[in-house]
């Protein structure tokens, strides 16, 4: 444990239940990568401090367009300061925070805090049980000093043609390898904080989006070895199964359906009524079917489109059968067993309106991580985390008048 953490090993005996607590997890990052890492471990019960630039905080705070969800979506469960740390007051600050933490997470660009004299090999000097964590495009390697994003390792890395059509490339709707990325960074966070109880000692940990890109790519490569054949873009693959797409219905609506083995088609067919299909000798098996899908789709489709959506999809549910409604991203809102299940949680946006943004996707001994701190204002904990840390009430005037440490009202 760093040196002066165990005053403030949990707060108040706040998260003093919860998997990690006790933990403190000092992060500077933006965008979404390494809030994603911060955000897991703060929903576990880490305390993440989220480290700002002065005055301004951090800029994904003001994105517009498709970014302007980024901040709300992955900064609750954090304290926040901002804080200037070019200025030898300000470098000095984090400083003194670091020295009490058990990881840095840091999503800047290859170099940034090194050249600050805030890399790993110069921290782990003062704090050799310290878990640096970088969220980076590219592990060590011919492209680490490149520049990535999201979208670039998804065209490089085989996703985005998987994703679109023949000759179209097209990027997943989400930031997935940001996402992903961050998540695998709290993994390699959680294996070195593990190291570190039998060893003693601090370590490196680095997630790239390049070759988290290549791991969702994974089992397509493997195809490929396996088959000695190119996987061919998802809208125009052969299915591993036959029916296996979206149907249109009656009242306009769309649903997905499924139908993944031989028992699933005999029930399918026995549900909806289509004994013809049942008793052809050439659709006995998912291999046979997959091969004969232009024979036999047709008529599935002709069927769906006489049902209405809420109808099939109540007759799939009886039978078992992999089925899902169309949805778009506001729909999830009222989505029944996110609002049951504690998938929803309630958080207030900068701008004060109070919405809803999904949980962790994982329960814990029926426990579902939840809101302990709302999204934080910018240099909201500035004032209560220069208190920890030791400062009198003399030194964060200074640090007021200079402008050094925005402390936020």
């Amino acid at each position: 444990m760093p040196e002066g953490k165990s005053a403030q090993a949990t707060q108040a005996g706040e998260n003093a239940t919860l998997p990690l607590s006790g933990i403190r997890v000092v992060e500077f990052s933006h965008m979404v990568m390494g809030p994603t890492c911060g955000l897991i471990l703060a929903d576990l019960g880490a305390d993440v401090i989220k480290v700002e630039p002065a005055p301004d905080g951090d800029k994904t705070r003001s994105l517009t367009g498709s970014g302007a969800g980024f901040f709300a979506a992955y900064n609750r469960n954090k304290r926040s300061i901002a804080v200037d740390i070019k200025s030898p007051k300000g470098k000095a600050f984090v400083e003194r925070l670091i020295a009490t933490a058990d990881v840095l997470v840091e999503n800047f660009r290859p170099g940034a805090l090194d050249a600050m004299g805030l890399g790993y090999e110069t921290l782990k000097q003062s704090n050799p049980g310290l878990i640096y964590c970088s969220a980076k495009g590219f592990l060590a390697g011919p492209y680490e000093k490149r520049t990535a994003l999201d979208e670039v390792v998804q065209m490089m890395g085989g996703l985005a043609y998987m994703t679109g059509p023949p000759g179209r490339p097209l990027r997943a709707g989400a930031s997935v390898n940001d996402v992903m990325g961050g998540m695998f960074g709290a993994i390699g966070v959680l294996a070195a904080l593990r190291q570190r109880e039998i060893t003693g000692k601090g370590s490196e940990v680095i997630s790239a989006l390049f070759e988290n890109c290549a791991f969702l790519s994974g089992q397509h490569m493997a195809q490929f070895a396996t088959t000695g054949k190119p996987a061919a873009p998802m809208p125009a693959r052969l299915s591993a199964w036959a029916v296996y797409d979206v149907f249109d219905c009656s009242d306009e609506a769309q649903v997905f359906v499924g139908v993944v083995s031989d028992r699933q088609w005999k029930t399918f067919c026995e549900d909806f009524n289509l004994p013809e299909l049942l008793a052809d000798p050439s659709l006995d098996t998912n291999p046979k079917r997959c091969h004969a899908r232009d024979t036999f789709l047709p008529k599935i489709r002709d069927l769906f489109r006489t049902i209405p959506s809420e109808e099939l999809m109540e007759k799939c549910e009886h039978s078992g059968l992999p089925y899902a409604p169309i949805r778009r991203p506001e729909d999830l809102f009222d989505d029944p067993h996110l609002k049951q299940s504690g998938g929803l949680l309630d958080i207030t946006l900068p701008n004060g309106t109070e919405t809803q943004i999904p949980a962790l996707p994982i329960s814990v001994g029926g426990w579902r991580p939840g809101v302990r701190r709302d999204i934080p204002r910018s240099g909201q904990h500035s004032q209560e985390l220069a208190q920890e840390l030791g400062f009198t009430v003399d030194e964060i005037d200074a640090l007021k008048q200079s402008g050094t440490v925005n402390f936020s009202d």
